[in-house]
């Protein structure tokens, strides 16, 4: 059974890192060291709840848009965020691409975040849809 509580921290600690990361400076002195810091985060992450994770996408994937490939769950972690009041949220240019029928002339991207846990499908620049929720069935 997996920690809903710990994987939602984990998540919400990698997205506040790659904020940091996205606003740093290539020439700052601290970006590699901010950079192995993100790395590290992510392995973790992954071996933590990779699989627990890679099994929601091909959910995901199975239902919206099965013609395109499931990729590591860090692929999916947008690397621009916006806080929100409710938590977090994902510019439309953030994302997987993938391809789903139902919008073909829309282009269409996967994006995991956190507070809550979940994968949102972003149709276009104004459409978000939450295809998949932690503790959700």
């Amino acid at each position: 059974m997996i920690d809903e509580k710990a994987l939602d921290s984990d998540l919400t600690e990698l997205i506040e890192k790659k904020i940091i990361l996205s606003n740093t400076e290539y020439n700052n002195s601290e970006y590699d060291k901010l950079e192995e810091e993100l790395h590290d985060l992510e392995d973790s992450f992954l071996e933590k709840y990779g699989s627990y994770l890679e099994d929601a996408l091909h959910e995901v994937h199975d239902e919206y848009c099965p013609d395109s490939d499931v990729l590591l769950p860090i692929a999916y972690l947008p690397n621009k965020v916006k806080k929100v009041e409710e938590g977090y949220e994902a510019d439309y240019t953030e994302g997987v691409y993938v391809e789903v029928d139902d919008y073909a002339s829309n282009e269409t991207k996967l994006v995991l975040l956190p507070k809550p846990t979940r994968i949102v499908l972003q149709i276009g620049k104004e459409q978000k849809e939450i295809v998949w929720e932690l503790g959700k069935k």
